[in-house]
């Protein structure tokens, strides 16, 4: 897999095998076992109680990762039953396609005989779509089930890119597929090969180019991508599927892993993102209506102090020593944001009694993900060093549409213009202020969105780390003034649908769909 694909992709498989080690995940299982249960019953049962747990998250990145839980438990459960785990086969060159793949079935594939990956379910961020990319195979995932009654034989032409199917082409059609195909091959053998080099645009101004993660096991990946730093680093993997709150020192241990890993970038964590809508075990969480907008991000942290000290205490001690910052989650109020500050004073001072050693100041940032943190941005501006804007939240809360629910997920796009205008509004005060502002959501890993962000004032992108080397591209072919030319275009218009077709008429780098 490394010869393949290289220490990029090779790592979600380390990352896999960490799985293995869990005691979350082995503990419940031995448990069943001394009670009675079979192995392959005591297994399963585990598996799915901790893949359940990850698919409650609103992030769709850690909803991904279920599936990969649910592969290396497949896998193991084969072995368990003595058969071995099934794999999709092609017995000619062809598109394999199937309900899901697991990065496993992905890595199987030989690209010389699966020319693409079409799946009815699953995900962009899957790991699956990012391995089958990176060893040249096209992917298009959650195609929808219609692609399931596809005879055999039947002439598929796919766009990994654009997420596009299309049944029996005509002969034009085809070919204009092929040329695409052959120019994006090159497009992306150059963006690869310039991907650790810093992103400027071609008018010498630096756009950062971080990573999202979650996990010290993601880290390699983003490095070896390219990454600037880590923008976003999840750190709701400690605290998922246990029945007692991690300690301090196991996470000092993880950040500063992952701090070490990152050999001098910066690293920001983002305090504990939980609620109603993904319950930890060890809380006594009563249930909401409606958890989106109860108990959640920061208001949770505040509300069980124990919590956010540790966690704060935690990131301290690593910061003493690394350029790491702290990002607090679901800001809604000025008032929020300086409790937020004053527990990361009482952290420090209770470090500083027992004479831990401590930074001389914490770089704190707020994440822009309801609208009244975008209204309320120039005052929020005064208590922190920067904004990181959630687009996927901020989308959410701002057109009232769960991008979970499918009958109004199409409602839900980053690109509607009052999302843009927010992300303006935000970008404006940090820039008056004196302060940066960071895009993490799916947007920023858009080559043409980027480019939007970028023209709205938007210096910092973070994203998966399979795209920073086409986002990098993107920003080099960029020009500031046509960027912020196209902003206030798209700014004047009246849909998601006008500004996508501003995009890509006035886009650089390689075309890409749109997050929805």
């Amino acid at each position: 897999m490394i010869r393949r694909a290289g220490p990029y992709q090779a790592a979600i498989f380390e990352a896999h095998l960490l799985f293995l080690d869990d005691q979350e995940l082995i503990a419940p299982a031995r448990r069943a076992i001394a009670t009675g249960a079979t192995a392959e019953k005591a297994w399963r049962d585990a598996i799915e109680d901790m893949a359940r747990a990850w698919e409650r998250l609103d992030d769709e990145y850690q909803r991904a990762r279920a599936a990969d839980l649910r592969s290396v438990g497949a896998q193991v459960l084969a072995r368990l039953l003595g058969i071995d785990p099934p794999r999709p086969k092609l017995e000619a060159a062809g598109v394999v396609v199937a309900p899901e793949l697991s990065p496993a079935d992905a890595a199987a594939l030989d690209p010389a005989v699966a020319l693409g990956i079409v799946t009815a379910f699953g995900g962009p961020t899957s790991h699956a779509a990012v391995l089958a990319r990176s060893i040249g195979i096209p992917a298009v995932v959650g195609a929808g089930e219609d692609v399931l009654d596809l005879a055999e034989g039947t002439t598929l032409a796919i766009d990994g890119e654009l997420g596009v199917v299309r049944v029996d082409p005509a002969g034009r059609e085809l070919e204009a597929f092929e040329a695409r195909a052959r120019e994006r091959r090159v497009a992306e053998e150059a963006a690869r090969a310039t991907a650790r080099s810093p992103a400027a645009t071609a008018d010498g101004v630096l756009i950062k180019v971080d990573a999202n993660v979650g996990s010290p096991t993601e880290i390699a990946t983003a490095v070896d991508a390219g990454c600037d730093g880590v923008g976003l680093f999840r750190s709701e993997f400690l605290f998922l599927g246990r029945d007692a709150m991690p300690t301090e020192d196991e996470q000092e241990a993880a950040y500063r892993a992952s701090a070490e890993a990152l050999e001098g970038r910066p690293l920001i964590v983002r305090t504990l993102d939980a609620g109603a809508d993904k319950p930890l075990p060890f809380l006594d969480q009563p249930a909401e209506d409606n958890p989106f907008l109860g108990v959640r991000g920061l208001r949770l942290s505040l509300a069980r102090p124990e919590l956010l000290d540790a966690q704060l205490r935690a990131i301290l001690r690593v910061a003493a020593d690394h350029p790491v910052g702290v990002l607090f989650p679901m800001v809604t109020s000025v008032e929020e944001l300086r409790a937020g500050r004053a527990a990361v004073e009482r952290a420090r001072d209770g470090l500083a009694a027992i004479r831990r050693k401590v930074p001389e100041r914490l770089t704190l940032g707020a994440m822009i993900e309801v609208p009244s943190a975008a209204l309320l941005a120039d005052r929020l501006a005064r208590e922190v060093d920067f904004f990181s804007i959630g687009t996927n939240d901020l989308t959410m809360y701002t057109l009232a549409a769960d991008r979970g629910n499918e009958r109004v997920a199409q409602i839900s796009d980053a690109l509607d213009p009052a999302v843009l205008e927010l992300i303006r509004r935000t970008t404006a005060a940090g820039n008056a202020r004196g302060i940066w502002t960071a895009v993490c959501g799916e947007l920023a890993g858009d080559p043409l969105a980027a480019t939007l962000l970028i023209g709205l004032g938007v210096r910092e992108l973070s994203m998966s780390a399979s795209s920073i080397p086409h986002v990098k591209a993107a920003v080099r072919a960029t020009d500031l003034r046509r960027a912020e030319a196209a902003a206030r275009e798209a700014l004047s218009l009246s849909s998601a649908g006008e500004v996508r077709g501003l995009l890509h008429g006035v886009g650089h780098g390689p075309a890409a769909t749109m997050p929805q």
